[in-house]
């Protein structure tokens, strides 16, 4: 035992001698050294690229060349009590010493002498970072003696902040993890700036031994490793016993979290037009980006496993995008989720009609209480339909725009010109992509033209900033005052418009969220759009095939609509109210219109057949004259009576007895409940002033 003694302090000794000798010539040559073997400290490290939310928040990295999640890591960045805890294990005197700690190194050394093992390595933080950066197998003295070398260099040429961000950027974590931000992020999955005490103390026990510590991989090893670090530090009086006893008992989960991965198309478009960028900062919000990428992807689960949908939300008052979804999941082949669909060009269906009547409001052809006729009519050999193949005859405006029927738009859009909603579409700063060669014609309204989500959303602000619309931001924040575009309409014109859009129902299952909206479809059930806005924000959807294929029973109402609704109350951002009618905007009653606006005539007369369709005078079919209702069968929690009729002209009015029993009807149905037995006479009146009755028996 006693000769097992005597060589180990003749190691140690020995060992020691060598190294402050080391030391002492290291010291004496650095000068030399410097100028024969400079450290590599390249002035930038090769680190993973980073989109950054406008708040600062990440929402998307990507590995570095060599395949390591590798995050810049600021001092700013941690948690101070896990900076504490650091220095405290790792390198008490870090603030003290010149790279090289001679007390640690002779520590170390009778550690070794009296238990033939090593205890401690006596490194310090500069040494250790010399280790990551020059990178080597061997533990010999050499090897010992050139980290020596290396933390003299370094703590010549860096900081002491800089010395700890290049550590807690580069240092091993287990697997491709590097850094403790990428530690953090994937065990915890949250930032290291706001860490428990258990989560730091793992964190600062990891580099010793990552591989065989990782909590996702070796559970044991990593609580064990933990609670010494724990032990530590109430030794070094950095906790109290209570509180490391409080972390000892705090549970670690063996999972390992993705990285974040928001907003893919946007970062990938910004890491393309800066790659040499490490840090992209983008307007998006994240908890706003999450939340819509969370509708889009429940939504498309629902539609079918081809069909994508794309969203984008704006701030009209300076054009920022604050979330904006390019597929419903860009790694979905069968989706082909990598294709950008907000800057896609599609059919817009009938999204551009509140423009139309938007001109015809400024020209002072129309009010919202103005008859239009919703009637077969023939353009120069064009004949739009509605979408439903009907038609409801006369219409206010009010009604025409939010039922969107075609055949008021065509009728309008032909009184203001195609040309001139080109015209002031492209002053908004937007381009509507025509079929080559082709002049603006009539079949815009309807969705003849090409236009982006992206685009369609611009010209959306105009509706929601008082006929100003405002340019989008590409994501990139920027300090550069906002440029407003040409207004598309007037203050009061576009006032009207958002009137008449914040009356339109809203989609089955939604409630009212105080916004205006427009659908659309284009031709062929190929996409569904929904765009709608508060006093402040605009968001718009579209749905469909990334490959522009069909889709049966795809409509802007039933398919995008409630995606629209969902989204604007799932992205969290505060509703704004609608803008209040400006000075020379107001609704006037059809009795108040001036001669002119009573009734819109259209150049193009109603086709023949549809006039003689109109002419049979209404006749109620069901119940049948004469008919007898039992009261039982009605009162007994049943559906009420159905009442129906043919001919006619609509809206219709029903009465029972003389008193109105429903409000006024453009459907040939409606529902009546008899408020006792005995005789009823049921009447409807019909737009053009003829009625019909039927008497019925209640018992």
């Amino acid at each position: 035992m006693a000769k097992e003694m005597k060589r180990r302090w003749k190691i140690a000794v020995s060992g020691a001698v060598f190294l402050c000798i080391a030391a002492f010539g290291t010291v004496v040559g650095l000068d030399w050294l410097d100028r024969a073997y400079p450290p590599p400290l390249p002035e930038r490290l090769t680190i993973s690229t980073e989109v950054m939310d406008r708040d600062g928040s990440l929402l998307r990295a990507y590995a570095t060349p060599d395949g390591y999640w590798r995050l810049n890591t600021r001092i700013e960045d941690v948690d101070p009590k896990f900076l504490k805890m650091l220095i405290a294990y790792e390198d008490k005197r870090f603030y003290d010493h010149g790279g090289i700690d001679f007390r640690a190194l002779a520590r170390a050394a009778m550690q070794l002498a009296g238990s033939g093992r090593i205890v401690s390595g006596g490194s310090t933080l500069s040494m250790q970072l010399a280790r990551l950066i020059e990178p080597r197998e061997s533990r010999s003295f050499g090897s010992k003696f050139r980290q020596l070398a290396r933390a003299i260099q370094i703590e010549r040429r860096l900081s002491k902040s800089e010395i700890l961000e290049r550590y807690l950027t580069l240092a091993p974590y287990g697997g491709n993890l590097e850094g403790v931000r990428s530690a953090s992020l994937a065990y915890f999955g949250k930032e290291p700036l706001r860490l428990t005490i258990s989560e730091a103390a793992l964190l600062v026990a990891l580099p010793q031994l990552p591989e065989r510590r990782r909590p996702d991989r070796e559970m044991q090893n990593a609580v064990a490793a933990r609670d010494r670090v724990l032990k530590r530090m109430v030794s070094a009086e950095v906790f109290t016993e209570e509180e490391a006893d409080r972390a000892t008992r705090e549970r670690i989960y063996p999972t390992r979290h993705p990285l974040p991965s928001l907003a893919a198309h946007f970062a990938d478009l910004a890491l393309k037009q800066a790659p040499t960028e490490a840090r992209h900062h983008l307007t998006l919000k994240k908890s706003v980006q999450a939340g819509l990428e969370a509708v889009a992807r429940e939504a498309a689960a629902k539609l079918g496993p081809r069909v994508s949908v794309a969203m984008v939300l704006a701030d009209s008052r300076n054009g920022n995008i604050l979330g904006e979804v390019g597929s419903a999941d860009y790694f979905d082949g069968n989706r082909q989720g990598w294709i950008d669909m907000t800057r896609a060009v599609r059919s817009p269906g009938s999204t551009l009609k509140p423009f139309i009547y938007g001109l015809a409001f400024e020209q002072g052809l129309i009010a919202q209480e103005t008859i239009i006729e919703d009637r077969p009519q023939d353009f120069a050999g064009y004949r739009p339909r509605n979408f439903d193949m009907s038609y409801q005859g006369d219409v206010s405006v009010r009604q025409a725009l939010q039922m969107s029927l075609n055949v008021p738009t065509i009728s309008l859009l032909d009184a203001v010109g195609p040309a001139r909603l080109t015209t002031r579409i492209r002053q908004a700063g937007v381009s509507l992509q025509l079929p080559k060669g082709e002049a603006p014609g009539l079949a815009i309204g309807l969705g003849g033209a090409g236009i982006s989500l992206r685009d369609l959303v611009q010209l959306y602000t105009g509706l929601a900033n008082g006929g100003r619309g405002t340019a989008l931001r590409d994501g990139t924040e920027s300090s550069e005052p906002v440029q407003p575009s040409a207004p598309i309409l007037t203050e009061q014109a576009s006032w009207q418009i958002g009137d008449i859009l914040a009356g339109v129902v809203p989609p089955q299952g939604a409630k009212r969220i105080g916004i205006a909206y427009k659908t659309g479809t284009s031709y062929g059930y190929r996409d569904a759009w929904s765009v709608g806005y508060d006093g402040r924000y605009v968001l718009g959807v579209w749905v469909g095939r990334a490959d522009g294929g069909s889709v049966p029973g795809l409509a802007g109402y039933v398919s995008a609509a409630p995606i629209l609704f969902d989204a604007f109350v799932r992205s969290g951002i505060a509703s704004v109210p609608l803008p209040r009618a400006p000075a020379g905007a107001f609704r006037t009653a059809r009795a108040d219109l001036p001669v002119t606006q009573i009734r819109f005539s259209s150049a193009s007369d109603p086709l023949p057949v549809f006039k003689a369709s109109i002419e049979p005078a209404p006749r109620i079919v069901f119940p049948p004259d004469g008919a007898h209702v039992e009261l039982k069968a009605l009162t007994d929690n049943a559906s009420p009576l159905v009442l129906k009729l043919q001919g006619g002209r609509a809206p219709f009015r029903w009465l029972a007895n003389g008193k109105p029993i429903a409000e006024i009807e453009r459907r040939r149905t409606t529902n009546w409940q008899p408020d006792g037995t005995g005789y009823s006479t049921l009447t409807v009146v019909d737009a053009a002033g003829r009625a019909a009755s039927v008497n019925i028996f209640v018992e």
